[in-house]
């Protein structure tokens, strides 16, 4: 089979059935079926285990052909659910490079109570796939299984190795990073020249059209601060003044109503400038505007675009309370109260002295505010001076030829910076076009994808790798 007839087939296991009585295609089934082990595979913290959904995926691989030695099950001691699996498809020259496809295979907690379908089973419903990873991230994990798989059965020998990491704990900040520690500790295994990942949006308009694709050079920086007030302790017959909890709601309500700078890096400024030639007055002109050299009209526009979430958070950094703890007893009025408060940083940002200025905001010198950012914060973008760069700009405009491609700052983070602080440039892209209520359930209730679109984005993404790892011999 011709690899033009791979990328196709690749491309056909991803659509919906016809019709009802149409019986799926082997390709498509085969997908499907890794698709569905590893959706309904739990792994969330709480209650699952990535290092089954690992060894699933590896026996999958195996049944196409991959030896025992090019699959690494790796489980870091004292982690027995939190396992990794590298894959290696071996290439032809040794002198080149690999390419790595990373994903993560972990997901966030899911409620059932807050679902209308179960979170973990996969649910086809009117041309989507529901499930809690449905699209955040193991559409992408298994599509890279199941382009592995695939190539190792055509008998496909690149140019370049193409290896695979699916890691655990990208979504659970703070907790074990599967990233971070094959990095640190396996690097020979996992080094590659470059590597292509979650990040990027293949953004649908309203009318249902690819928009612009966005590819991500970089990542804000997540970074988890406490906010802790403290107070007397006593009977809830008896309130005194310095109530822990009012205070610490003061203090949240200031931060509520504080908007932190513009501020506009190399890749934001020609994003926004792409959004300008695809928009339509007035949008395009506040677009424009927005990267102008006039601070005024820069400023005026931003109160527009800002409406928009994600375009307001692309822009400066951010501030979110995810967590809040205070009070045990429905009598006793607590000592303390602490929020946990996210803050989303543009790479680059002095943390010491945003903290210093989130201080002055509240005003309250008895609130305490601590912050601590990783090792890997002060991480650069990713050039755009690289093949495989160039094969997602090639690629994104043979599939969507009406669209902008633009280089990204992702507003929310990934695991990328465990390879970009090693200096192995990464670059993100969700590979599926998405619209805003797609957009808007990542993380939500009744995650879902688009089973065409998906599709359409595997397309693109499976010519990105013929391009960069080598053609057959």
């Amino acid at each position: 089979m011709s690899l033009r007839t791979l990328s196709l087939s690749l491309a056909a296991l991803l659509s919906s059935t016809a019709a009802a009585a149409q019986a799926p295609s082997a390709d498509e089934a085969a997908f499907r079926a890794t698709y569905k082990e590893l959706v309904e595979t739990n792994t969330t913290l709480s209650a699952g285990s990535c290092t089954l959904a690992a060894d699933r995926m590896a026996a999958r691989l195996r049944a196409a052909g991959f030896p025992a030695g090019d699959l690494h099950l790796i489980v870091a001691p004292g982690h027995p659910k939190e396992g990794s699996l590298v894959a290696v498809l071996p290439g032809r020259d040794p002198a080149a490079k690999a390419i790595l496809l990373l994903a993560h295979i972990d997901v966030v907690e899911a409620n059932r109570a807050d679902w209308e379908r179960d979170p973990f089973t996969l649910v086809e419903e009117n041309g989507f796939f529901f499930a809690r990873g449905s699209s955040d991230d193991k559409a992408q994990a298994a599509v890279w299984v199941d382009t592995l798989a695939r190539m190792k059965r055509e008998g496909y020998r690149p140019k370049r190795t193409i290896k695979m990491a699916l890691t655990c704990g990208e979504e659970t900040a703070g907790a074990f990073n599967g990233a971070e520690y094959l990095a640190a500790n396996q690097r020979p295994l996992i080094d590659a020249e470059f590597a292509l990942n979650e990040g990027g949006w293949i953004m649908k308009g309203a009318d249902g059209r690819v928009r612009y694709v966005s590819i991500s050079t970089a990542d804000k920086i997540s970074i988890p601060m406490t906010v802790t007030a403290r107070g007397t302790s006593t009977h809830s017959s008896m309130p005194r003044p310095d109530n822990a909890i009012f205070a610490l709601s003061r203090a949240l309500a200031k931060l509520s109503t504080y908007e932190t700078p513009l501020t506009l890096t190399p890749a934001t400024r020609q994003f926004f400038t792409a959004l300008a030639r695809t928009s339509a007055p007035p949008m395009s002109d506040y677009f424009r505007d927005l990267v102008g050299p006039d601070s005024a009209r820069a400023r005026r526009a931003d109160a527009v675009i800002g409406k928009d979430p994600l375009l307001h958070a692309l822009v400066r950094n951010t501030i979110a309370p995810v967590i809040i703890q205070g009070g045990f007893r429905a009598n006793v009025i607590p000592g303390s109260a602490q929020a946990t408060v996210n803050l989303r940083m543009i790479p680059g940002s002095d943390l010491g002295a945003f903290v210093a200025e989130l201080r002055r905001v509240v005003g309250d010198s008895t609130i305490e505010m601590k912050a601590t950012a990783r090792s890997s914060a002060g991480t650069e973008p990713s050039s755009e001076d690289t093949e495989l760069y160039r094969a997602l700009v090639r690629s994104a405009r043979t599939q969507f030829p009406d669209a902008e491609v633009t280089p990204y700052l992702f507003q929310a983070g990934t695991d990328a910076a465990a390879w970009r602080s090693r200096g192995v440039p990464v670059y993100g892209i969700y590979p599926y076009p998405i619209d805003a209520d797609e957009l808007t359930r990542m993380h939500g209730n009744d995650e879902k994808v688009s089973i065409a679109s998906l599709k359409e984005g595997t397309e693109m993404i499976y010519r990105v790798l013929v391009d960069v790892a080598g053609k057959r011999r």
